[in-house]
């Protein structure tokens, strides 16, 4: 009888402790960026499933978690999409309800985590983006694709959905992007001073082009008079951004691959092919770091990459990255620009041209982007998404020396043919 009191109260104590460290959600927060797209945040304990689906006009985030003792049961929201959102304990989860003003397109909500980071304080945070009809996102495959996601697990998960993989957050314009907006047009002040923004990496496309004036005075560089676009490449200064590093992992695969363990090699490689052909490189990093530093803002980061083609007087800046979408069976290279001159859309498509000539997989083309790093940067940039991470296919090729290698080449060749 002893040995069954005993057990009984270890298994007691078993529980209570199993209990004790369950998921519990601390805070629900929100947000909206320049495009009109709204962002909801879960910060969690502890990582949890999640799920997403729609109610009628309602979009309903469900997290594995309790609701905090702290966390509201409602907030007001200021967005085209919703007035309000609801925090509802439903016991082993929480559902975070969003009544919507409009009905969405199909597919304009995408869900992904973002793990805990230990080194900047940050939680385990699910993440909810929804896009309202008038925008999308500059991702692959249809306008309304997501880059950088994840796709959700079953509506209602339970309290051992401990399998589920982490990712990355989404690409999204940054609250610097709108206070650059403000000082180039004073006329937008007061609207720009109006928006709520989401501090968060997201992209989104841009269709209204520099004028021609602007194109000019952003062509100029400190120390150097304006940048050069032919010639060869010999002595040619190109800056290479190998996507994410240090805190941020990038878009994550099936297997735990991270964007920023693709993109570092490969920039490397580029960078030994274009300086076996005279060009001077400098790189964003050459490391496993954050550029501006671990506890830095978006904005920050992304700064501090800009800041390094401007500081050399740069004559071109590449920015490399791995794609990611909820379907995981759209893969292929992509090549984004800004037109803020006149040769960052021939820089790119040279670029694509050459990599989707001499590669097995869909050539999903040229596009226009608002990346911070593409825009803010005064000499001709682009931005290459050098195929999915979420494709199984493309994820086994990417991890492989041939792709890799070949990868390097073709964006080498392509630049190439730009200075031509």
């Amino acid at each position: 009888m002893r040995k069954i009191f005993l057990l009984t109260l270890l298994a007691c104590c078993m529980l209570l402790g199993a209990v004790a460290q369950a998921a519990q959600i601390t805070d629900v927060k929100w947000g909206v960026n320049k495009a009109d797209v709204l962002r909801i945040v879960v910060d969690v304990t502890d990582t949890a499933g999640y799920a997403v689906d729609m109610e009628g006009d309602t979009l309903n985030l469900t997290v594995n978690a309790d609701k905090g003792a702290q966390v509201p049961h409602s907030k007001a929201v200021k967005s085209s999409l919703a007035d309000s959102l609801k925090i509802v304990d439903k016991g082993s989860y929480t559902v975070v309800r969003v009544p919507l003003k409009q009905r969405l397109l199909e597919k304009s909500y995408k869900a992904f985590v973002l793990k805990k980071d230990p080194a900047t304080g940050r939680p385990f945070r699910v993440v909810l983006d929804v896009t309202p009809r008038q925008a999308s996102y500059s991702g692959s495959g249809a306008a309304t694709t997501v880059v950088s996601n994840r796709p959700v697990v079953s509506n209602r998960p339970t309290k051992n959905n401990s399998s589920i993989k982490k990712n990355t957050v989404i690409k999204t314009t940054t609250a610097a992007d709108k206070k650059a907006d403000k000082k180039k047009s004073s006329s937008k002040k007061k609207n720009d001073n109006k928006k709520n923004t989401v501090a968060a990496k997201t992209e989104t496309t841009v269709n209204k082009p520099v004028n021609k004036s602007d194109a000019d005075k952003l062509a100029v560089i400190k120390g150097n008079g304006r940048f050069r676009t032919s010639g060869g490449l010999d002595g040619k200064i190109i800056t290479l951004d190998a996507g994410h590093g240090g805190s941020d992992p990038g878009a994550i695969g099936s297997d735990g691959t991270k964007e920023k363990n693709i993109t570092l090699p490969i920039t490397k490689m580029l960078k030994e092919i274009l300086e076996d052909k005279g060009a001077k490189v400098y790189m964003t990093r050459t490391t496993d770091v954050d550029v501006f530093g671990p506890n830095a803002s978006d904005a920050e980061e992304l700064q501090a990459r800009v800041n390094v083609g401007e500081k050399y007087n740069s004559d071109m800046f590449v920015s490399l990255h791995i794609n990611s979408s909820v379907n995981k069976n759209i893969g292929g290279f992509s090549t984004y620009y800004y037109p803020k001159t006149d040769n960052d859309l021939r820089l790119a498509k040279n670029i694509q041209n050459k990599l989707a000539a001499n590669f097995g997989v869909d050539d999903l083309g040229v596009r226009q982007a608002n990346f911070y790093v593409i825009k803010r940067i005064s000499m001709p940039a682009v931005l290459v998404e050098m195929c999915f991470i979420s494709n199984e296919k493309e994820l086994t090729l990417m991890k492989g020396q041939w792709f890799q290698k070949k990868t390097a080449r073709l964006i080498a060749e392509g630049i190439e043919k730009y200075f031509a």
